[in-house]
């Protein structure tokens, strides 16, 4: 009898991502469901910001999903969420997310599936705040998919509140963009 074996790639990917809030897209929404004065359990945080690749040479898409407050921190000068949300990579498709997101410290979320070329894909990822809520830099550490396509991939700028995209990736010409980028 022969056996059937699914292989599943288990090999670590590591992909590197800036979220930038260009405070263009109206994001994020605060809604204060508690409403209370101050940030109180069950506020809940509806955003989207544009996402560029880990060295700023090309945007890549958007994120896309919410945030809901589980605890204000004062000690902390912050607040801690559950957060579910997506990662669009035009015609590559996306990653999902979901996790705790602190907005005083590094966090790791559960890469939770994607579609595209990241169906499959699973793994966590570092969130490092750098401005909050205007800049956040991601390490994805990917399983199950194949390898990632070269115009993913770089070497990344280090991290720091004065990161900027390259001008041609701001402004969206070719090919400083990847096909079919989400807006």
């Amino acid at each position: 009898m022969a056996s059937s074996t699914t292989s599943r790639p288990d090999k670590v990917q590591e992909l590197y991502v800036y979220e930038i809030n260009e405070r263009d897209r109206g994001s994020p929404a605060y809604l204060r469901l508690s409403a209370k004065p101050v940030n109180s359990l069950g506020d809940i945080v509806p955003f989207t910001n544009k996402i560029y690749s880990g060295d700023l040479q090309k945007r890549l898409g958007i994120t896309a999903g919410m945030c809901i407050l589980i605890e204000n921190k004062p000690e902390k000068k912050g607040d801690r969420y559950e957060a579910i949300y997506s990662f669009y990579f035009g015609d590559y498709g996306h990653i999902a997310v979901q996790g705790p997101y602190l907005t005083y410290e590094d966090t790791y979320l559960a890469v939770t599936g994607g579609s595209g070329i990241f169906e499959g894909v699973y793994g966590q990822v570092k969130l490092h705040q750098i401005l909050f809520p205007f800049k956040l830099f991601y390490t994805f550490y990917l399983k199950g998919i194949k390898d990632l396509p070269e115009e993913l991939l770089g070497k990344p700028v280090e991290p720091s509140p004065t990161v900027v995209p390259s001008i041609a990736a701001k402004a969206c010409e070719p090919p400083a963009i990847i096909a079919n980028f989400t807006n």
